[in-house]
């Protein structure tokens, strides 16, 4: 296991690796900073940072907002949404903007799977429905697509099979779980969202994150509440739904349950090498391996009693974890041949194909919820649902319920 300690010695609140090449990226918001290190040949050697070292401003559960950062998918090549613009680093050194039309302050980047594209949200077009649109930026031709894409609110994951990529869209109420077909003749690249989606109770989730075989995703948030969500992958059948730490007291909520929310990292799950195979750090400095087929878990002591701050996965299966005295490990977790096997391509493209099989693609304009039949895990609702249902009990969804209210008092007006 290889360590090394982040400059200052500050805390890295989330980690990025690289798809493909030995590079990671770790962000220290307190600092307004992202630190790039080489996990090559099983070592980590800092390579350089990027940003001005101002820091974020906190959010409002006061955890320090991280930039928008995102890694070509295969050159060493990360971009980052800095407060004058799209920053771009590489091996020599961070580029600032030249000047329009990068100087947008984006919130969130992502690549297209084909790197010709960054995609940033949200739209830099200056309407007020800013928030409704992205923008479509081509890097090398200077050529800005603003206020082109649907709405999307945190990172993009591209699922292992190729040509499909996962991300959310949210608003107070409810959080839709998008998916999306990418094709590569398209330019710029589009998010071609797809009419199969998940619905999530409110918002503050953190990116999707695919298992390496592609048959599982899960989804970490969300902003009352450190819950954890595993779902099949074609099938979108809730596997796992748990809350880590205390479940959301009624409001006013005691200062002893914040400092427990704050406790825990929003980023701090990986899938490993094995398929089915989540890990989770936790406040005590332990790595827990959640065997999410089998129904069986086991601790593993890392950072004895320091919190893990953030958690990540390179492209080997190791494991790269963050703790909070600003430590950084590479911690090997390789599968062994017969389970690499489970991992071939093969499983991972027929779930693509499957998936767009029993999908369609959405029209680019208008109200996402008119289109998309949304799944829990559990139940499915379709638009005549969302439009027509009125009634819901204490044990529905709280976004049902505040649809419920919605349609009573629109039908109480006509």
């Amino acid at each position: 296991m290889a360590r090394t300690r982040v400059s200052g010695g500050h805390p890295v609140g989330r980690l990025v690796c690289h798809p493909r090449l030995p590079l990671i990226a770790g962000l220290d918001a307190e600092r307004g900073l992202v630190h790039i290190w080489s996990c090559e040949a099983g070592w980590l050697r800092a390579l350089g940072s990027v940003g001005d070292g101002r820091g974020v401003p906190d959010s409002a559960w006061h955890r320090p907002r991280h930039p928008g950062v995102a890694w070509h998918p295969h050159q060493p090549l990360l971009a980052v949404a800095g407060e004058s613009g799209v920053v771009r680093w590489t091996p020599s050194g961070p580029s600032d903007p030249a000047g329009p039309p990068f100087t947008a302050r984006y919130r969130h980047l992502a690549f297209s799977p084909d790197g010709r594209t960054l995609w940033a949200s949200p739209s830099s077009d200056g309407a007020d429905a800013a928030w409704e649109r992205s923008d479509a930026l081509d890097l090398d031709a200077r050529v800005i697509s603003a206020g082109t894409g649907r709405p999307w609110d945190t990172g993009v994951a591209e699922h292992p099979g190729g040509g499909l990529i996962a991300t959310l869209a949210s608003d107070q109420g409810a959080t839709l779980g998008l998916f999306a077909r990418v094709d590569p003749g398209d330019t710029p690249a589009r998010m071609r969202v797809q009419d199969h989606a998940l619905v999530l109770d409110c918002d503050g989730y953190t990116t999707p994150v695919f298992s390496r075989d592609g048959r599982h995703l899960a989804v970490r948030g969300n902003a009352y509440g450190n819950t954890l969500d595993v779902f099949t992958f074609p099938g979108l059948r809730q596997v796992l739904a748990t809350t880590l730490g205390t479940p959301t007291p009624d409001y006013p909520y005691p200062q002893e349950w914040l400092d427990e929310m704050r406790a825990w990292s929003s980023h701090n799950i990986a899938f490993g090498a094995r398929p089915g195979v989540l890990w989770i750090g936790t406040p005590t400095g332990a790595l827990v391996e959640l065997d999410i087929e089998a129904e069986q878990a086991a601790g593993h002591e890392l950072f004895a009693g320091t919190p893990v701050s953030a958690l990540g996965r390179t492209p080997t299966g190791d494991l790269v974890v963050a703790s909070g005295e600003g430590e950084l490990a590479l911690v090997s977790v390789n599968a062994d041949p017969a389970q690499a096997e489970a991992l071939g391509d093969d499983t991972a493209r027929a779930a693509v194909a499957a998936f767009l099989e029993s999908s369609s693609e959405v029209p680019d304009d208008g109200d996402l919820w008119a289109h998309v039949v949304m799944t829990d895990g559990d139940r499915s609702w379709d638009a005549d649902d969302t439009t027509t249902v009125t009634t819901a009990s204490a044990t529905d969804p709280t976004w049902l319920r505040l649809q419920a209210a919605v349609n009573t008092a629109r039908d109480q007006d006509i």
